[in-house]
Formats: structure tokens, C-alpha cells, sequence
């Protein structure tokens, strides 16, 4: 679900208040009544950020997170992105790796509901993963199961090694619980079972696919401790400034 937590990134520089009186001009203009020189007057500090999110999605951001796993979606009906893994050292977001990534066959939704092919844009957090192959060495709480993440047979054959390896995105779910756990916080209708897993080269029924190698260097990457989140979403709604809808 959606993080809440929003007071750690959006702090202003304050400027310096003075009552009535005259600053001398120090560039030879004329004298300015009152304030402090335009010219000298210190401007707000843009926060530090990661590239393409706006206010509306970064203020749930939690602030204590170091971690962040990016989707840019191609367009709102595209199943075509890339995956950004960024990490914050000191106040600045670094840039480690990207991979390729498709999503849902629809595109995106800021409205996800069971069944509609499409993935929910938000800010979740990543707590829990699982597999059907072993652990491969993961910091997040891994599940294998080879009953559990085995594909439908009656699934196409690419689609087979998809939950080789999964990390269940917290939409609709419980945190601390393995990946395909059945709990609906919003109900059943809202969907759920969001993840990243395997790539099959195209679209998916609403979960986030990337490469085997990407999925491994997550796995082996994303630490509980520094909190880590995915903020996903189309383009525009990812650098969106407030609700479009």
C-alpha cells in the first residue's frame, strides 16, 4: 500500500525576515526599500530527488528509504519500460543499474481492480520474496517453494521460469508475509499478488518482469534495513505535480 510517510524530503531554506528600512545596493543599482537585494536573496533548495518523479508520488516516499526501484512506463497503455535502481549516499539519489522491464498487457492504472491487465502506479514498499529456485543469496525474506511459484501448466512455455524468482510489491498484502499469501487488506476486487519476477518479453496481468540478471542483483541488493520502495508508474504519472484524476 501506498506509504504515507512524507516529512523527510520536502524542507525549505527560510529566508532572513527584517522589518522597514533601506539595503544599500551593492551592485551600484538603486537602493531597495525594505527585504533584503534580490540579487543576494538566498532561493529555495530544490530536495534532492530521483529523476521523473513529481510532488505527487515523492511525497509518499518514506524518508528514512535508500533504496529505490524506479519503473518508467513508456505511455499509460504501454506494456514497454525500464527498471531504475537508485541509492541515496549523503543527500544525493546515485543511479546503479537499469534493466529493460514490461509491465501490464493495458498499461497502467491509478485505479487497479482484479483482472484489468494493468499495473497500479504508486509508491510500495518491498518486503518479502520467494522462488522456486533457491535462495540466491537474497537480504529480504525469501520463500522457496517449488509447489507455489510453479507457472500453470497450460501457460505457454514462456512463461514457465517466470516465478523462478519473485519480490512481492506491498500492494494489497500483508508485509512480513511470504509472497503468495491470499490476504487483501483492500479486497479481493482491488487485486493483488503485484510482483517483480522473470521477463518473458511482453506484457504481464499486472506485475513488473525484468531480466534473470536483474532479478538476481535486486534479490542480492535490496536490504530490509534501508528501506526499500518501488515508485512505479507511467511517465506522466510518475513526474505528475498533483492528482490528474
Amino acid at each position: 500500500m501506498v506509504a504515507a510517510a512524507t516529512c523527510g524530503f520536502f524542507m525549505s531554506v527560510l529566508a532572513a525576515c527584517g522589518g522597514p528600512r533601506t539595503v544599500t545596493d551593492h551592485g551600484g543599482g538603486v537602493p531597495r526599500p525594505g527585504g533584503t537585494d534580490a540579487s543576494v536573496r538566498p532561493r529555495p533548495v530544490e530536495p534532492p530527488r530521483v529523476p521523473g518523479v513529481g510532488d505527487r508520488l515523492w511525497r509518499h516516499v518514506p524518508a528514512g528509504s535508500r533504496q529505490i526501484v524506479a519503473v518508467y512506463g513508456d505511455g499509460e497503455s504501454s506494456p514497454d519500460g525500464t527498471l531504475v535502481l537508485y541509492e541515496k549516499h549523503g543527500a544525493r539519489w546515485e543511479r546503479i543499474r537499469s534493466w529493460p522491464s514490461h509491465n501490464g498487457k493495458r498499461g497502467w492504472t491509478t485505479d487497479h481492480h482484479d483482472g484489468d491487465e494493468r499495473t497500479p502506479v504508486g509508491v510500495f514498499s518491498l518486503s518479502d520474496a520467494g522462488g522456486l529456485l533457491e535462495d540466491p543469496g537474497a537480504q529480504l525474506p525469501y520463500t522457496q517453494d517449488e509447489d507455489a511459484f510453479v507457472s500453470p501448466y497450460e501457460w505457454d512455455e514462456a512463461h514457465w521460469h517466470d516465478f523462478d524468482y519473485v519480490i512481492a510489491i506491498d500492494y494489497n498484502r500483508l508485509r512480513g508475509t511470504r509472497p503468495d499469501d491470499p490476504t487483501r487488506p483492500l479486497g479481493k476486487d482491488k487485486g493483488g499478488s503485484i510482483w517483480l519476477h522473470l521477463d518473458h518479453g511482453d506484457g504481464t496481468l499486472g506485475c513488473v518482469s525484468v531480466p534473470e540478471r536483474a532479478m538476481r542483483f535486486l534479490l542480492r541488493r535490496l536490504d530490509p534495513q534501508q528501506k526499500p520502495v518501488v515508485v512505479m508508474g507511467d511517465r506522466a504519472n510518475l513526474k505528475a505535480a498533483r492528482d490528474r484524476y
